[in-house]
């Protein structure tokens, strides 16, 4: 009889939730059916940006006709968080999350997302790169040659991109940056009092530079072939 065998993605996500926990940051949990709100107006995604269309967005109808959404990152639950808690505080928020892609080797309808936030007063974007250094270092090995790019992202302000270095080509894995006045705003937050950065990764993506994986798609073919080269 073949034996089972966990997904690299759950192998690696074990691993990039202690690295984190060991570094004082909690896990969160939130809904895979998103309010409109949450998924979008709570962090500064205007009307018009395209994470909008139904090209990207699986776009459903609440029972009072309100509008929901398969979540399209698993930042959605950072504002849920903070209408709960008080800084400081230090989270992730590992899960499933959904776009309407067209399928092909590098883009999954279905896939995964490690968010981080932290808030609390006089963070700063230092803080923000030492966290995201030392997790980058201990997930691919000290040796890892990263890249800092400035990028644009909504709810962030300033934003920037982290690639890692394989095969002598950059590779982005990660976005980020210091959460915008507007998202702390609707954290309930004074944003002249409390500071936060927050982080974004596709984990997919990282376990396939991690493992040299090309093909997304193998992460849900339940192949046993696939699965069982991997130990956790």
């Amino acid at each position: 009889m073949n034996q089972g065998s966990l997904n690299p993605i759950t192998i690696q996500y074990r691993k990039a939730i202690k690295i984190f926990s060991d570094i004082g940051f909690e896990v969160f949990e939130g809904p895979d059916i998103e309010t409109e709100w949450f998924n979008f107006d709570s962090l500064n995604v205007p009307d018009n940006h395209p994470s909008r269309d139904i090209q990207d967005t699986f776009w459903l109808k609440g029972d009072k006709g309100e509008k929901q959404c398969l979540r399209t990152h698993t930042t959605s639950v950072d504002v849920r968080v903070m209408q709960k808690r008080k800084p400081p505080i230090k989270g992730i928020i590992p899960g499933r999350c959904y776009r309407n892609e067209k399928l092909d080797a590098t883009h999954e309808a279905t896939f995964y997302q490690l968010d981080g936030f932290a808030i609390d007063r006089g963070i700063t974007m230092s803080t923000l790169v030492g966290v995201l250094t030392q997790f980058m270092t201990k997930f691919f090995g000290k040796d890892s040659e990263i890249r800092l790019r400035p990028h644009f992202y909504p709810f962030v302000e300033p934003g920037m991109d982290i690639d890692i270095k394989r095969e002598g080509k950059w590779m982005e894995v990660l976005g980020s940056g210091m959460l915008h006045p507007k998202v702390l705003k609707n954290m309930r937050l004074d944003p002249k009092i409390h500071q936060g950065f927050a982080f974004g990764m596709g984990f997919d993506r990282l376990v396939m530079v991690k493992y040299g994986i090309k093909d997304i798609r193998l992460f849900h073919s339940g192949d046993l072939r696939f699965l069982s080269q991997f130990k956790e």
